[in-house]
């Protein structure tokens, strides 16, 4: 596979979190393919027809492990006996729908799930750089039309948002607190950032309350396609895209442990801002086939209608910038759903991987 990051993951142990879900299962096809030893912890998939299971990545990596974040000493034993080098921590509760049914269940894992993946990381000697992945529902949203900046208020309306605020938080404490870049090479030899980044859309993701997992599922079924929220704006990004950035991102705070240990944004140009009824209507138009149906419903529990991110941060600071527009992004998704039935799924996604790069 091209490598952009020069060699850099070839024999480094890297433990991922959450490596059963849709971004997690991507990552570690992509770091296998570079070389690195992967262990993965996470729980179950989510369905049969996930990523992480269709690919078969979880027989391919140095370790596939089911275990819940929320055990803090249990992520102990494990990273002791594995003595990663890198962590990328994923695992989360991911919705904001099913936040409002399971709110006490979305903080424990979302909050003191990261917390004991950040003692994990405190209590081994091995680990260099911890990248612990938020979302850009983080920032407190006042919907305003241009995007926030990594130095803006954290918050959020419902659990899942105000939850992963508070992660922020936290991960921000514990920098200060026990990874302070003042106390490098005294106290402790860790980089810890935070990065953001939302409305992911790629092949493998079966997600409920989803755009795209909603589309292809009403299109295998031969439905209509109903459109929640059609007016809401998103930075929709092909999951491809925030990953580059996640690990081009651990080799800059590898090289310069005390330069970029921060929150990073990783989005789309702004062209690439539009609403789901646009998402919607370009994947049909991708796809070949499919209809919508505006259900639009007043009484629905509040979800933000504008929400985007300022990425000059990682463009000046990192050099790194989102590769494709929405109609390349959209593209690729189709593809994905279109093969993944009669094809082989592993080689599907490095095949996209490589597109992507190129």
């Amino acid at each position: 596979m091209t490598d952009i990051f020069n060699n850099f993951y070839k024999g480094k142990r890297v433990l991922v979190t959450g490596h059963t879900g849709f971004k997690g299962s991507w990552l570690c096809i992509w770091l296998h393919e570079l070389g690195a030893e992967v262990i993965g912890v996470a729980k179950d998939p989510f369905t049969e027809r996930d990523n992480f299971v269709l690919s078969g990545i979880g027989n391919r990596i140095k370790a596939d492990i089911r275990a819940d974040i929320r055990d803090g000493e249990k992520m102990k034993e494990i990273f002791a006996e594995y003595q990663p080098e890198i962590v990328f921590h994923l695992a989360a509760q991911p919705l904001v729908r099913l936040s409002y049914d399971i709110p006490v269940e979305t903080y424990e894992t979302n909050v003191m799930g990261t917390i004991n993946i950040m003692e994990a990381i405190r209590s081994t000697d091995s680990v260099k750089v911890g990248v612990m992945i938020t979302t850009d529902k983080c920032y407190e949203n006042k919907e305003q039309i241009w995007g926030y900046r990594e130095n803006e208020p954290m918050g959020g309306y419902d659990p899942y948002s105000s939850s992963k605020g508070a992660a922020e938080i936290a991960i921000s404490s514990w920098r200060r607190s026990f990874f302070n870049p003042a106390d490098y090479g005294l106290k402790h030899h860790v980089s810890l950032a935070s990065v953001r980044a939302g409305n992911v859309i790629g092949g493998g993701d079966w997600a409920l309350d989803r755009i795209i997992p909603d589309c292809i599922k009403a299109i295998e079924a031969g439905e209509p396609i109903a459109i929640r929220n059609r007016t809401a704006v998103r930075p929709w990004q092909h999951v491809l895209e925030p990953l580059s950035g996640y690990m081009l991102l651990a080799t800059k705070m590898w090289e310069e442990p005390t330069k970029y240990c921060e929150g990073w944004n990783f989005g789309p140009r702004a062209e690439s801002i539009s609403t789901v009824w646009e998402v919607a209507s370009k994947l049909i138009a991708s796809y070949g086939k499919g209809e919508l149906k505006d259900m639009s419903d007043p009484n629905a529990v509040h979800e933000a209608n504008l929400l985007m991110l300022d990425i000059s941060k990682a463009k000046f600071k990192l050099g790194w910038e989102p590769r494709m527009n929405i109609d390349q992004c959209i593209a690729l998704v189709a593809d994905w759903y279109k093969r993944y039935k009669t094809e082989d799924v592993y080689s599907l996604c490095v095949e996209e991987i490589e597109r992507y790069i190129s």
